[in-house]
């Protein structure tokens, strides 16, 4: 199957910054449910000249509370992206469903699941390959918004459902490779911090992959903690870098920095702390 090659990597922006594509996508959907896309920005401090301007790149508590706004001036979660709108309490109710679950592989059966009761246009599946558990999104109807909003669906149900994954399991699941299934968007370069330190483009679905051991660990979070969690998701988990990415990013920096010698743990560490 034919595929883009990984791009030529760049330095991404700042984690406390997102790439104006993210905006781009967020608001594809809005003008045909009938919001000004001015407006939106406006309430979110975010100039509309930014929107033309390739390299900008805004504060993650702008993205945040764009991501709100939307939300809740549609009374939809999934930004007008879909064919049927995702009435707010969605992602509650995702979680519900999810929480009881003994394992994070029955967790991810479940979610799946249930994004196949409420999404029309794309269809989520758990598959194994080899060594790898493979997170699939497949299209089973045309997106009803342009390509900007076809790249931003993708993106955002990946890391909604890896978002949440993680949190349910309270253990940090990188992502080793992602293949998405679309030409490389313009805010590509942010893809290493935000997905997996290998990505490729035009594949014919989306496959993420990550060790299928991982799919044993216990779900470890309970009513509580979901009322907490819930504060600030799914904003939280959606629009905000990967923290422990960035800190592999900063442990292979160092690692290919000192080839050929081996560098130990104790000096590895050294070098991060």
């Amino acid at each position: 199957m034919a595929r883009s090659s990984t791009p030529p990597r760049k330095p991404a922006g700042s984690p406390s910054t997102v790439s104006i594509g993210f905006v781009t996508g967020i608001l594809s959907g809005v003008t045909r449910a009938g919001l000004a896309p001015e407006a939106l920005l406006e309430h979110a401090e975010i100039a509309m000249d930014q929107l033309h301007d390739r390299k900008a790149r805004i504060p993650v508590a702008r993205y945040a509370a764009l991501y709100r706004l939307i939300n809740e001036s549609l009374d939809d979660e999934g930004f007008a992206l879909f064919s049927r709108p995702l009435r707010r309490g969605s992602f509650e109710f995702l979680c519900r469903a999810a929480l009881s679950a003994t394992t994070l592989e029955q967790a991810l059966e479940r979610i799946a699941r249930f994004l196949h009761v409420v999404l029309d246009d794309l269809d989520v599946e758990l598959q194994r390959s080899g060594r790898a558990a493979v997170i699939v999104i497949g299209e089973e109807q045309a997106l009803p918004v342009g390509a900007a909003g076809r790249v931003f669906a993708y993106e955002w149900l990946l890391r909604m459902i890896h978002g949440l994954a993680a949190w349910l399991v309270a253990h940090p699941l990188p992502l080793d490779e992602v293949s998405f299934p679309y030409p490389p968007p313009l805010h590509a370069a942010d893809y290493e911090l935000v997905f997996a330190p290998r990505y490729t483009f035009d594949a014919p679905r989306l496959e993420a992959r990550f060790p299928a051991e991982w799919l044993a660990l216990p779900v470890r979070r309970d009513e509580a903690a979901l009322q907490s969690f819930l504060v600030g998701a799914p904003a939280s988990i959606t629009t905000l870098y990967r923290r422990d990415r960035a800190l592999s990013l900063r442990v292979r920096e160092h690692l290919r920095a000192a080839l050929p010698e081996h560098l130990p743990l104790p000096a590895l560490a050294r070098r991060l702390f």
